[in-house]
């Protein structure tokens, strides 16, 4: 059961968990704003931002306003539910600056070297091929461009070995959240 609920390494989770996952978010964020998340990762006017693994899209709205009219954030997801969510923020707040787009999970419908900024919250846990993820993530990133990874429902330990054993990333700095990546020449 635990697996189900943390998503240890399956990829995706049932619809029943993602709509579980939706409620308690909701929940959460009236007590604290998602927009707080986003803080550390600097998105700046103009930039192309990556929200993989968006999930229910809490961080869909304030990226828009962060990267603003000329910048553009996609939302990566392996659910279909999670691009429905996109969409509907999207129609809700008028946000034409977010793309959201279904992956397999291996690979993602966006041009090589896109990204300034991708950031993957409360996810990596759930992935079963983490080397694969990893050189996706590197080909979907400009050249000194960031990666943001937050442990998820894993040790950090486990996190960096992930990481380090790709031979994709360099982990430049880590704080209790996440660890901040900048990826090895391709």
């Amino acid at each position: 059961m635990k697996k189900v609920l943390t998503g240890g390494e399956m990829d995706r989770m049932p619809r029943w968990a993602f709509k579980m996952m939706a409620f308690m978010f909701n929940i959460s964020d009236l007590f604290k704003s998602p927009d707080q998340r986003l803080r550390p990762f600097s998105l700046q006017k103009g930039q192309t931002v990556i929200d993989y693994g968006s999930g229910t899209g809490r961080f869909l709205k304030p990226a828009a306003e962060l990267v603003g009219e000329n910048g553009l954030v996609y939302a990566v997801d392996i659910h279909e539910l999670a691009i429905e969510s996109a969409n509907q923020r999207i129609e809700k707040y008028k946000l034409k600056n977010v793309r959201p787009v279904l992956t397999d999970g291996k690979t993602v419908n966006i041009p090589s070297g896109s990204a300034d900024v991708i950031y993957c919250l409360d996810m990596f846990h759930m992935v079963s091929e983490p080397v694969a993820f990893l050189k996706e993530l590197n080909r979907l990133v400009k050249p000194g461009g960031t990666l943001y990874l937050e442990d998820g429902h894993q040790p950090r330990e486990r996190t960096k070995e992930k990481v380090m054993s790709s031979g994709f990333w360099n982990i430049i700095a880590e704080d209790k959240s996440f660890i901040t990546c900048n990826p090895i020449s391709k």
